[in-house]
């Protein structure tokens, strides 16, 4: 019998299915969701499993393609391998059912999350969708068939904010993207200049990392800032 060419027929959705399957699997790539680089002791904590369980599991992401590594000496860190896995990620999640909290920890853990947190490298949660929402409504976004678009207002407007908005339009990134937040059921910005905006409020301390989490929260002088650059009036 003649040997059938190698020939692509479609895309094996069963095989992501597999990898996501196992929950600590699962644990690990939503703890690399928040867009930092981890350790692989920091991940097995997080996704409570041993050292050699951790480690099985991570090599299995990587065969996957769902996440890089950079060695630094004897350490290792992981990331997500791109916003493309981020995003797919992140749609997943905004089908997914609600997973039961088992402890008080976990509750205040899952509250922080939805208030504030990092997806990939843009800011999402109620903080999120309520800082895009109120870009759209001072004219800095508008709708297009893509999303949004930026307009010369919303240009000046990251401008002051000092992201260099030129530099972004040439990257390979989109500039503006939406993307559906899981928790809030509506959209985010996203692409370049929603991870740049993310970046710039980290510098400036308006928002700071939670530790052992994805999750940020929004500083005294970050709700000043944002009422000021943004008339962006959020509740205490």
């Amino acid at each position: 019998m003649p040997m059938i060419p190698y020939m692509q027929f479609d895309a094996d959705l069963a095989a992501i299915g597999r990898v996501l399957a196992d929950p600590h699997r699962a644990a690990i790539l939503m703890a690399l969701l928040g867009g930092e680089e981890l350790a692989a002791g920091e991940l097995g904590l997080r996704a409570r499993a041993s050292s050699s369980l951790a480690s099985a599991h991570l090599s299995k992401l990587l065969e996957a393609g769902m996440i890089d590594v950079r060695p630094d000496g004897r350490q290792r860190y992981y990331r997500v391998a791109s916003d493309q896995v981020a995003q797919a990620i992140e749609g997943l999640m905004a089908i997914a059912p609600t997973r039961r909290v088992s402890s008080l920890r976990e509750a205040r853990q899952g509250e922080a999350i939805r208030q504030a947190r990092t997806c990939y490298d843009h800011l999402a949660g109620r903080l999120g969708v309520a800082v895009t929402e109120a870009l759209r409504d001072s004219g800095a976004l508008r709708p297009s068939d893509s999303g949004w678009e930026l307009t010369a207002d919303g240009e000046m407007r990251f401008t002051q904010l000092g992201i260099d908005v030129a530099h972004l339009r040439v990257q390979r990134r989109p500039l503006v993207r939406a993307c559906l937040d899981w928790t809030e059921r509506r959209p985010h910005l996203a692409g370049g200049l929603g991870a740049a905006l993310a970046a710039r409020l980290l510098e400036r301390g308006w928002i700071r990392r939670l530790p052992n989490s994805r999750a940020v929260s929004l500083t005294a002088a970050g709700r000043r800032g944002l009422r000021s650059q943004l008339a962006l009036q959020l509740p205490s």
